[in-house]
């Protein structure tokens, strides 16, 4: 099944949740007004991303340095042999033992779920998933699960709509010659991190403290005239509320084993949103998901496969076709015709 097209026709949401619960291996690339992301996964979790505007091992031994975790000689040693070796910084520092794994993984693990989390607010651009074998950095062994960066993602794209237009992710600031008035210790903890150079993000990831807590004390020190914007960025058509039909659909599958309500919210979605071939798709993968795993449950309690799928259910496809099912072995085979109704196609959903 082909995977791309546009933001505004199948969301975020819908389409991670399509790469998980499928299970999916490859590069999912989304490309933006602003940005082109790529989104690296491993069967349906989320193992690395890269963003084109900006270099995450750059970040990282910025925040490494920043922290004193590193010595700026031992950074540009560093930064010399990744020339040479084209590996990435993280491995280099640890096989070095100039910084531990355990550090580097959670500043990788906050740098990925940020620039997912960003992409929530795009609602606009186009996407595309490639099925590709992924290589797995054994000695980082990073991999986020999608399920919660979906809660995420909803919960701050809920919180940025109170700073919406003012500040973003990579905005830059500036102290000014403003004089000292009182701060309270979380101002001033942010404060010390604003020196021109660093962005929100990796204030963020210096402050080790929540998305928005973060944002809103830029803000606070912004309005107060402590700090101003260096380079500002257009932000109002990237970040912005989801809108209804976005909500129910992201929220209707944040509780996976509430079938009843998942069912109902499954209805909810399907009257708020255009049923396009993408959303069919879609619809048709989860359900597909539902009737493997009742096949399975019932192997368990009757030590067989079902005859006809019947003895689960009777459910048809978004096209109002029956499901194909098929026992072979100790195996079967279980899919959806698609939009064209004919078996061994590339729109077949599996």
């Amino acid at each position: 099944m082909a995977l791309e097209g546009s933001l505004t026709d199948f969301g975020l949401a819908d389409i991670l949740q399509l790469i998980y619960f499928q299970r999916k291996t490859g590069v999912l690339t989304l490309t933006g007004r602003m940005d082109r992301i790529r989104l690296l996964f491993v069967e349906g979790k989320i193992t690395g991303a890269e963003s084109k505007r900006r270099t995450d091992d750059n970040r990282l031994g910025k925040i490494l340095l920043k922290k004193g975790f590193i010595k700026e000689d031992d950074l540009q040693a560093i930064l010399e042999e990744q020339k040479k070796t084209d590996a990435k910084i993280g491995i280099l520092l640890i096989r070095k033992g100039l910084v531990e794994q355990a550090i580097i993984h959670e500043i990788l693990t906050s740098q990925i779920s940020e620039t997912v989390i960003q992409l929530f607010g795009w609602k606009q651009g186009t996407y595309e998933f490639t099925a590709q074998g992924i290589p797995l950095d054994k000695e980082l062994d990073l991999s986020l699960d999608t399920q919660q960066l979906l809660m995420d993602g909803l919960r701050i794209v809920d919180e940025w709509t109170l700073i919406k237009g003012k500040i973003a992710f990579d905005t830059l600031f500036n102290r000014t010659n403003a004089e000292d008035m009182q701060l309270n210790e979380d101002e001033k903890e942010i404060l010390s991190y604003v020196d021109g150079e660093n962005d929100v993000s990796t204030i963020i990831d210096l402050a080790g403290r929540d998305n928005f807590l973060v944002s809103k004390t830029l803000l606070s020190l912004l309005d107060k005239g402590i700090i101003e914007i260096i380079e500002p960025v257009i932000v109002s058509d990237e970040i912005d509320a989801l809108d209804v039909a976005d909500r129910w659909n992201l929220i209707k599958y944040l509780t996976p084993g509430a079938m009843l309500i998942s069912l109902l919210l499954s209805v909810v979605a399907m009257l708020l949103q255009p049923q396009g071939a993408y959303y069919r798709e879609y619809r048709a993968s989860v359900k597909i998901g539902e009737l493997r795993a009742g096949i399975e449950t019932y192997k368990i309690e009757h030590g067989t496969y079902p005859a006809v799928l019947d003895a689960i259910s009777v459910s048809r496809d978004p096209w109002q076709r029956p499901y194909i099912y098929r026992v072979a072995d100790q195996s079967f085979i279980l899919l959806s015709l698609g939009a064209d109704g004919k078996e061994g196609t590339a729109d077949d959903v599996y």
